[in-house]
């Protein structure tokens, strides 16, 4: 059976560790404090389903392309790197929109997970 012909949208995940602190909350405010987090990634393509290998894009072509990103942040203090001296959850999702949809195209999605309940969903400007 064959790829029904059409526009899909896959994902692959990955994950990063990283510490931060957001500066520009109060001090009373416990994520102005430093903390680190297990981030997890979720990077969608959307795009037509290729005829010859019956998908939209090789999975390893896209861990190609953002893993090289994720190495500038894994293991980072967050504040630390340039455009993300106030790493909220929002602005790494840019962060990390601009740097992989010049090199991945059909990017349509990014989400981020801090933790199991709390994240953030960006489709690009």
């Amino acid at each position: 059976m064959t790829a029904a012909p059409g526009t899909m949208t896959v994902y692959h995940g990955f994950s990063f560790e990283s510490a931060r602190r957001l500066p520009r909350l109060p001090a009373s405010h416990m994520c102005s404090r430093l903390h680190g987090n297990t981030f997890l990634l979720r990077v969608a393509v959307t795009g037509p389903v290729r005829e010859s290998e019956g998908w939209v894009i090789d999975f390893a072509e896209v861990a190609a392309r953002v893993e090289p990103v994720l190495a500038e942040i894994d293991h980072h203090y967050l504040n630390e790197v340039p455009g993300l001296e106030n790493p909220t959850t929002e602005n790494i999702s840019v962060w990390l929109w601009d740097r992989i949809a010049t090199h991945l195209q059909g990017l349509s999605e990014i989400e981020i997970r801090e933790n199991a309940t709390t994240g953030c969903v960006y489709r690009g400007a």
